[in-house]
C-alpha cells in the first residue's frame, strides 16, 4: 500500500512548523549564544525545509526521509550549541536576568520542539512508514489508543487511528516537565535514550536558571 492509499495519511505541515519555530526561537537569542551571523542557522534551516517539503510532495520518499533527518540533525546540533555556549557564559554574568529567562525559556521550548521531531521522525518507520499502515499497533510507545479493545475502538472511532506530530509534541512536552512519560509507556531501548537526553537538557536550562535567580536574589 501507498501511503496516498491510507485512509488518513499523515501530515506533514506541524513538523514543518515546529522546524521553523525552532529556527526563529534560536534567530532570537543572544549573539553569545549562537556560532555565527545571526541570519546563518534560520538560512541553513530554510535551505532545507525546501527540498523536504518538495521531495515529499513529489513521493520521493527515501530522499526526504535523508533531508529530513539531515534538519533534525542541524536543530539539534543548534539546541546542543546554545546550552554549552549557555552554561559557558553564566559564570561571565553576559546577560542580564531578563535575557537570561528570556534565553532559557527558547531553549528549554526549543528542547521540546526537537525531541519531538526525533520521536514523531523515527517512531514506527517515520511517518512515511506509519502511512504504510492503517492503524497504529506497533511503536517505541505504547499510546493508549494501542491498548484498546477492538470493540472500544469501534464505539469512539478510532479503528485506524495512528499517531502524528501533535501526539509526539505532547510526549516531549511532558518529557521536559515530569521528566519521564505520563500516557505513553517507552517501549523501544533508543526512544528510553532519547527521553533521558531530553531531560537531562530540560533540568539542565532550569537548574542554570534556577541557580543564577538565587545567586541574584
Amino acid at each position: 500500500m501507498t501511503s496516498t492509499d491510507r485512509w488518513d495519511p499523515e501530515p506533514r505541515w506541524p513538523a514543518w512548523i515546529a522546524v521553523l519555530a525552532v529556527a526563529g526561537l534560536h534567530t532570537a537569542l543572544p549573539s553569545h549564544l549562537m556560532i555565527g551571523p545571526r541570519w546563518l542557522f534560520l538560512l541553513v534551516i530554510m535551505a532545507l525545509l525546501v527540498p523536504t517539503a518538495v521531495t515529499h510532495l513529489r513521493g520521493y520518499h527515501l530522499l526526504n526521509r535523508a533531508i529530513g533527518f539531515t534538519v533534525t540533525s542541524a536543530v539539534t546540533l543548534g539546541l546542543i550549541i546554545s546550552v554549552v555556549l549557555l552554561i559557558e557564559a553564566l559564570p561571565e554574568h553576559k546577560e542580564t536576568p531578563t535575557e537570561l529567562l528570556l534565553s532559557a525559556a527558547s531553549l528549554w521550548f526549543t528542547n521540546i520542539l526537537v525531541f519531538a521531531l526525533w520521536y514523531w521522525r523515527l517512531d514506527a518507520g517515520g511517518p512515511h512508514g506509519r502511512d504504510q499502515r492503517q492503524g497504529h499497533t506497533r511503536g517505541a510507545f505504547l499510546f493508549p489508543q494501542m491498548t484498546m479493545l477492538p470493540q472500544a475502538k469501534s464505539v469512539v472511532t478510532q479503528e485506524k487511528w495512528s499517531p502524528n506530530f501533535v501526539d509526539y509534541l505532547f510526549l516531549a512536552f511532558n518529557t521536559s516537565t515530569a521528566f519521564s512519560p505520563t500516557d505513553a509507556p517507552v517501549l523501544a531501548r533508543w526512544a528510553k535514550l532519547l527521553m533521558m537526553v531530553q531531560s537531562i537538557i530540560s533540568l539542565t536550562v532550569i537548574a542554570l536558571l534556577g541557580a543564577r535567580a538565587v545567586n541574584i536574589l
